[in-house]
């Protein structure tokens, strides 16, 4: 049953706009951190390692808890469960925003929790009460989590200027509580998540799958660069001469950039015969992209656009990946757990261990090289990933 249809207008009104706010805490609490670093490291006297830490602790936090987020819902409602989630992203930020190290480490790590909910149960959420909407509205929850944090990072420099790096951090407060605001409306209802919901890892036949290593290291490599870039963008564009408000502009340009695929995309991902051609060409944007940030900085607003246009292309194919390639919902589940734990698990090396290559080497050109390099890896595999088979039938 369609539950859109049980609802007055008003209702349905207030759900949709809830699922879009929702959205918008998804990746703005988030991603906002990384232009600000600079001056948060000043004042707390971090080390680059430390700073790159910041950036790591959220993916740890998704890669161990992404995959029990329906057993939350389905012991508290999926409703409550995802009410409970932007709570835990508004305390984080406002731990965050408290000016101790403590705080900004505990604050970082609550608000990926929060988010970590979020991103396993909205689409679920989406799945069940939308049946016939899913692309549409996916694709505008997607445009809603890109609009929200380009504009964050733009403007947390500007505000970090008036006010100082805490109350810019703090600014992103309304984010979650205009949030839960509109949330209230739907605590009435208690529902388990949608059948296929990604669930604590299992399914052993899944984990011995060649064809399911090939997804996972398609999503992981693709999500490792894209966080090494909301991490160390903004430092590698300052370094290279830009001013820290032109850094800040262009992370928001990046992450903009990434909804944009999530347009074209969708529409016509079931409608090819496979998907190697679009996975590699994904890959091959972003290595591009980060070849060309060491090489011609001069042109950042167009390596920003385009790595933004790699990584978000390559985030819809790695998650479209899950379903095509599982023969069941049992199957998918099993690979979407698989494909969180130990995709983020990889991402989280990345930001950090890239910052203490920079350390050690004093510049750029190398870590750039290298995540470049891990783009062209991540290319051959997509091209594995992207064939037109099942997984038991590889």
């Amino acid at each position: 049953m369609n539950t859109t249809t049980l609802r007055p207008a008003a209702g349905h009104a207030a759900l949709v706009t809830g699922v879009l706010l929702i959205a918008a805490n998804l990746r703005a609490p988030f991603t906002g951190l990384p232009p600000l670093l600079g001056p948060i490291s000043d004042d707390l006297g971090l080390g680059t390692t430390a700073v790159g830490a910041l950036t790591t602790l959220p993916l740890i936090v998704f890669a161990l808890l992404s995959p029990f987020s329906a057993l939350l819902a389905r012991e508290y409602g999926l409703e409550r469960a995802l009410f409970g989630a932007l709570a835990a992203v508004a305390t984080g930020i406002v731990l965050r925003s408290a000016g101790t190290s403590w705080g900004l480490y505990l604050g970082t790590g609550v608000i990926g929790l929060g988010i970590a909910i979020g991103n396993v149960l909205l689409p679920s959420l989406v799945k069940r009460d939308f049946p016939h909407r899913v692309a549409s509205l996916t694709g505008a929850y997607t445009l809603t989590m890109g609009i929200v944090a380009a504009l964050g990072s733009a403007a947390v420099i500007p505000l970090a200027h008036a006010w100082g790096w805490r109350w810019a951090l703090a600014a992103f407060l309304v984010l979650p509580l205009a949030a839960l605001a509109v949330w209230t409306t739907q605590l009435g209802r208690y529902s388990a998540p949608a059948a296929g919901t990604a669930e604590p890892p299992h399914g052993g036949a899944v984990w011995r799958s060649a064809l399911a290593w090939q997804v996972t290291l398609y999503l992981g490599l693709n999500s490792t660069i894209y966080y090494v870039a909301i991490g160390w963008l903004p430092a590698i564009l300052v370094d290279a001469g830009l001013s820290p408000a032109r850094a800040g502009s262009l992370h928001g340009v990046l992450q903009l950039a990434t909804a944009i695929p999530g347009l074209v995309l969708v529409p016509v991902l079931g409608r090819l015969r496979d998907q190697r051609l679009p996975a590699a060409a994904a890959a091959l944007l972003s290595a591009t992209a980060l070849l060309g940030l060491w090489l011609q900085p001069q042109w950042a607003t167009a390596w920003s656009v385009l790595f933004g246009l790699g990584t978000g292309a390559g985030f819809i194919l790695g998650l479209a990946f899950i379903g095509l390639r599982a023969g069941s919902v049992h199957q998918a589940a099993a690979l979407s757990g698989m494909s969180q734990c130990a995709g983020y698990l990889l991402a989280a090396a990345g930001p950090m261990a890239v910052g203490a290559l920079r350390d050690a080497l004093g510049g750029w050109p190398v870590p750039l090289t290298v995540c470049a390099g891990l783009a062209l890896v991540a290319a051959a595999i997509g091209i594995l990933a992207g064939r037109d088979v099942r997984i038991g039938a590889a």
